[in-house]
Order: structure tokens, then C-alpha cells, then sequence
């Protein structure tokens, strides 16, 4: 339950151009994956997740996770890690959100959804993995 300095915005991630058949999903605070989607044809696949604001401002949640004083991110696993057990890849995608611009927090307050576009493959062609920079930021 939030206190009441705190506010909810709905935030948004899309992978994009993910490797055909690895499944993704969102992480939880206790390492589970919830969500569990997989791209049949090449498709982006899209994560939905409510986020709270406290003063600061700080990311809390569900999914959010910290490092030291600042750092707030979210993990996507991959294939084992996103629950498929029949899968070769076992990875997470780290992709920050402590540092998106004041202007987005902003209209997402209002009623937007912050959306984080990330790609989905690597330069070698695998599933892209470790701290994954956002190629976009928008309001949906």
C-alpha cells in the first residue's frame, strides 16, 4: 500500500524486434516471472506494470528493482529465466527508469502511460541481455 506522498503511474515495456520463439516476462521483487509472452513471428512484445512515485523522485513497485542510492530499473528475463525450461537461454534485461525525463513523469502523472522501448536482439543475434539501453521513451 502507498503512503500518501506517493502517486501511480502506468509504465510500459516493449521489446522490440525479439528473437522468434524465446520467451520474455516481467520479474518480480522476489525473482518470479510473471507474464510470460513469446514473440511467434518476430512481433514486439509489450509489458504493462504500475509504478510508484514517491518524492524525489523515487521508483517503487512490484517490479522495480534498486542499486545503491539512485539506480531504479526493471528486469525482463529470458527463457529459462521467463519460466521456459526448454529454452537454451538463460538472461535478464536490466533497463534503468531512474533517469527518464522530468517531462514524461509529468503526463504520465496526468493519466499517460510511460512507454520504454528496448531491442529485443543483440548484435550477435541472441536475445539481448544485461543493462539494455532504451532506444525510445514516449507517452502512449
Amino acid at each position: 500500500m502507498g503512503r500518501a506522498n506517493e502517486a501511480t503511474i502506468a509504465m510500459r515495456i516493449v521489446i522490440d524486434r525479439p528473437v522468434v520463439g524465446v520467451t520474455h516476462s516481467l520479474q518480480t521483487k522476489d525473482n518470479q516471472p510473471i507474464d510470460a509472452k513469446c514473440s511467434a513471428a518476430g512481433e514486439s512484445l509489450s509489458f504493462d506494470f504500475p509504478v510508484r512515485i514517491a518524492p524525489g523522485p523515487k521508483f517503487l513497485g512490484e517490479h522495480v528493482r534498486r542499486e545503491g542510492a539512485e539506480r531504479r530499473f526493471v528486469y525482463i528475463c529470458i527463457g529459462q529465466s521467463a519460466g521456459d525450461e526448454a529454452s537454451p537461454w538463460t538472461r535478464r534485461m536490466k533497463i534503468d527508469i531512474h533517469d527518464m525525463e522530468q517531462e514524461l513523469l509529468d503526463r504520465a502523472l496526468r493519466g499517460g502511460i510511460i512507454e520504454i522501448t528496448v531491442s529485443g536482439t543483440g548484435k550477435d543475434g541472441t536475445p539481448a541481455c544485461a543493462t539494455t539501453r532504451p532506444i525510445g521513451w514516449r507517452i502512449a
